[in-house]
């Protein structure tokens, strides 16, 4: 069966919570969700991860991302960018675009932010970069969905994101959820469509 693989990396729980959500609108479109996400990295050379995690999603492996249908990246801010444990894996996702797997199929991203203005647009510009150069087909948010003129909080017609607050214990709004759920439906489609299953 086809999946959506909705990959993410989330360090206070904000975008676990965007993830879940964007499963749920994958779901709601008719195909399976695949919730992963990454190990962090450390600067100590010998500190090395479990190799299942405490809490959250299983780790990703090359063969989730190989094999999906449709792709969604998050990552919380970090200067504008994405995280380093986002960073990383994609750094070391060379055989999968030497055989490219990803060519033709939807991508999206997501975000959460401390603050407002904290690098939102450019973190989603960023994560959008290497699936480029996997060949993906990037998928953003229309206009057509009512909170993108609205919300007070997240959104963007990059991708859904999450005002965290600058504690980081904001819970996502309904217009972030609405966004999120959004986008899984649009990428469920999409890959239906594009991906003749």
């Amino acid at each position: 069966m086809s999946y959506v693989l909705v990959l993410y990396y989330s360090r206070y729980g904000a975008t676990a919570e965007m993830a879940r959500q964007i499963a749920r609108g994958v779901e709601a479109g008719g195909l399976e969700a695949r919730l992963r996400s990454v190990p962090p990295v450390s600067a100590t050379h010998e500190a090395t991860a479990p190799p299942v995690p405490d809490e959250g999603a299983p780790y990703a492996s090359e063969e989730d991302l190989a094999g999906c249908a449709a792709l969604a990246l998050g990552s919380p801010t970090r200067f504008g960018n994405m995280a380093a444990p986002m960073k990383y894996f994609i750094d070391n996702s060379s055989g999968v675009w030497m055989s490219g797997a990803l060519r033709g199929k939807p991508g999206a991203v997501f975000t959460s932010t401390g603050s407002l203005h904290g690098g939102q647009e450019t973190t989603l510009l960023s994560m959008m970069l290497p699936l480029l150069h996997h060949g993906m087909l990037i998928t953003g948010l229309p206009y057509s969905e009512p909170d993108l003129m609205s919300t007070r909080e997240g959104g963007t017609p990059y991708g859904p994101s999450h005002l965290a607050g600058p504690d980081s214990d904001l819970p996502l709004s309904e217009a972030e959820q609405r966004l999120c759920q959004a986008l899984g439906r649009r990428l469920a489609g999409l890959a239906k469509r594009l991906g003749d299953t």
